[in-house]
């Protein structure tokens, strides 16, 4: 039952400028007013004061990177970093995040982005790849971590259902967790918040830089308490090839007493659409490739570029150190979009931006850490993208690459 009446909701809404989201209750079911008055409640309004912060924030003093370990440092150095990595999985002290709540609908899939086929001869969803990535991991440290599937309400039903058809791919049930990411509402350029429906707020995702708040708000956060994780490995469903919960990464990161890690690739051009860490006033920062300044973008040194290490989304981040990242502390940005929402009693679906979405970026997480290691990784063994359905880092791209490190497909 909810909290709060419709004259309790009008009065409030009057308060900040919102009372239109009560503009269709009267033709509203008893179902459907319970709907909208459970969003009303549930809605974080504060975040509309974002719209009066500046746009676009000037960007600090940047240089390049200087703590970095490349591939031929890691060659060197792996039996020690995979020892330490090692030691700290079999004590049980990380567990992996796994950003899974887009849908494949670049790939033209209806459906949740891992349940994806990259599979040729076979069925080999990106779920099952990325499992399959994990167990070589646990083998070698004899202890399985715990894995937070991280959703949205549109395909976290689905999400469940596939791993729970496909027994889990083989991974203890008990350690799998899934939650659903936090959302935030959308609102017109004048901050007034949309009905996705006569009877739903409009809402949205908050971003990725969401993942850790969302995960403590889902009630997840009492599992690292209890267990006495210290780091947390995040990562995106979109690299099939990629390493998790690496123990040799793992190993660099504390060894070089960083706050947290990122696995990048050299980029292949200047012009490769990929951010690229480097520091901003001292502390660790990425800079999206259509942000950097050509200055910045085509500079070298010794024949390669100083500014060439585009991140993965593959990170290692100290748990200590995000829970600093909470109560408000990361900074919300607008996001210009076309957004479905309802217009004279009609839903529309613009084909130009219409209203801001309000999102949290990882990127800034990895500025609050005051430290992060960039462990360069080989791209042809550990970055195979799936974001297109043809082209660069499409479906083509990651079989062949599959292909290449020995998945049969």
């Amino acid at each position: 039952m909810n909290k709060i009446t419709y004259e309790r909701a009008k009065i409030y809404l009057t308060e900040r400028g919102q009372e239109h989201l009560l503009k269709y209750y009267k033709e509203l079911s008893k179902e459907e007013r319970d709907l909208l008055l459970s969003d009303i409640e549930s809605v974080n309004f504060n975040i509309l004061k974002n719209i009066n912060a500046k746009p676009h924030k000037p960007r600090g003093k940047i240089t390049p990177l200087t703590s970095a370990v490349s591939v031929e440092a890691i060659r060197r150095r792996r039996i020690q970093f995979e020892a330490v990595g090692l030691n700290i999985l079999s004590e049980g002290k990380v567990a992996a995040v796994l950003l899974a709540g887009g849908q494949g609908s670049r790939l033209g899939f209806d459906g949740p982005k891992g349940t994806f086929n990259i599979g040729v001869s076979r069925e080999l969803s990106i779920f099952e790849q990325q499992m399959d990535n994990i167990r070589a991991v646990t083998s070698l440290s004899g202890r399985c971590f715990p894995l937070f599937i991280m959703t949205s309400s549109v395909n976290n039903a689905d999400t469940v259902k596939f791993f729970e058809n496909h027994n889990y791919f083989g991974y203890p049930r008990d350690r799998v967790y899934f939650y659903v990411q936090d959302v935030a509402p959308t609102c017109d350029f004048n901050g007034k918040v949309f009905l996705d429906s006569k009877c739903r707020v409009s809402l949205a995702p908050n971003g990725n830089g969401g993942w850790y708040s969302s995960l403590v708000n889902s009630g997840l956060g009492r599992i690292l308490e209890r267990e006495g994780i210290e780091w947390l490995n995040v990562y995106s469903v979109d690299n099939v090839l990629q390493k998790i919960c690496d123990p040799v990464f793992i190993g660099a990161t504390v060894l070089t007493r960083c706050r947290c890690g990122a696995k990048v690739v050299k980029k292949v051009s200047p012009e490769e659409k990929v951010g690229v860490l480097c520091l901003e006033n001292g502390r660790p920062a990425i800079m999206e490739y259509f942000e950097m300044p050509d200055e910045l973008k085509y500079k070298t040194k010794k024949g390669g570029l100083v500014y060439g290490y585009g991140v993965t989304l593959n990170y290692l981040f100290n748990v200590h150190d995000l829970n600093l990242t909470l109560n408000g502390r990361l900074p919300y940005h607008l996001a210009e979009k076309a957004i479905a929402h309802m217009s004279n009693g009609e839903r529309v679906t613009p084909s130009k931006p219409c209203g801001y979405k309000f999102e949290t970026l990882v990127v800034d997480m990895v500025n609050m850490m005051g430290s992060c290691l960039a462990f360069e990784v080989e791209r042809e063994c550990e970055f195979a993208p799936v974001k297109n359905a043809t082209g660069a880092d499409s479906v083509d791209s990651a079989r062949e690459l599959l292909r290449k490190n020995g998945v049969h497909l």
